[in-house]
């Protein structure tokens, strides 16, 4: 299985949360293809960040994570690896044969085009049918759902841009993907945080943003992308309970608004 699922402990609320980049393994039969010296740790994987949201099953919502790093394929990408931005930064491809700061991952050149086509195949269509029949599975209950999608990253990423990013950055599409009454609801809890907020800058929400953002059939989308020092230690390669403990608050206080604006939609 490319992904795994996280049920909720009590009565569904129409929210389905994603961390496509979570992912650490790398099938064996590739393995050998890569540098040892880079997968020994993954620089570009959102590390923990299912651990941070593992309290939403509580909260009646499921979770969809996956199981393969990125540098396989990265699921937040166009199945044709067209660019998310056109504005000069580091815009890795659908697999990947560098990491952010340039530096290739890859003994060789990187995978051929006939491989690339196996694994959108084995990961990466399984994961975008999964969340379409979650979302269908959530509409037979309610006519609003939330598809919202959780990433995090350094705080300087010098390929995409000089400065260090914001704290927490909210991602709709240029407000396509969702309706207004969502979109306010969220920026109206992240922007009263002690945390710095931007909306769609430098990050307006990737493919599955996108792709699932559909609010006219009622079907909404939000990216989520955190820096890792919100939660994570000042090396950003560990988890730091008492920074991830304030950070998951705000994010329960957002989840509980967000549906209550669900609940008012839908009624």
């Amino acid at each position: 299985m490319a992904f795994e699922i996280i049920d909720p402990n009590k009565n569904q609320v129409p929210i389905l949360v994603s961390v496509p980049h979570c992912g650490t393994e790398i099938p064996e039969s590739i393995r050998a293809q890569y540098d040892e010296k880079m997968i020994a740790f993954i620089d570009d994987t959102d590390w923990f960040v299912d651990q941070l949201y593992d309290f939403v099953s509580e909260m009646g919502i499921k979770m969809i994570k996956a199981k393969y790093s990125r540098w396989v394929i990265d699921l937040n990408r166009n199945a044709e690896s067209k660019p998310l931005y056109n504005d000069g930064r580091v815009i890795t491809a659908l697999c990947p044969t560098t990491n952010f700061n340039d530096k290739h991952i890859y003994l060789n050149e990187g995978p051929s085009q006939e491989e690339i086509n196996q694994r959108i195949s084995s990961y990466y269509y399984p994961y975008y049918d999964q969340i379409r029949l979650e979302l269908t599975k959530l509409q037979k209950q309610f006519k609003h759902v939330l598809f919202f999608d959780a990433h995090s990253i350094r705080q300087f990423v010098p390929g995409i841009r000089a400065e260090k990013f914001p704290d927490l950055i909210l991602g709709d599409a240029d407000e396509k993907a969702a309706d207004a009454k969502i979109i306010n609801t969220a920026m109206e809890v992240l922007s009263n945080t002690s945390y710095s907020f931007s909306h769609n800058h430098p990050f307006k929400g990737g493919n599955l943003t996108r792709t699932f953002g559909q609010p006219e059939k009622n079907v909404h989308a939000l990216q989520l992308e955190m820096a890792k020092l919100v939660y994570m230690d000042d090396s950003e390669t560990k988890y730091e309970e008492v920074r991830a403990s304030l950070i998951r608050k705000d994010l329960k206080q957002l989840f509980e608004t967000l549906i209550t604006t669900l609940n008012q939609m839908n009624q």
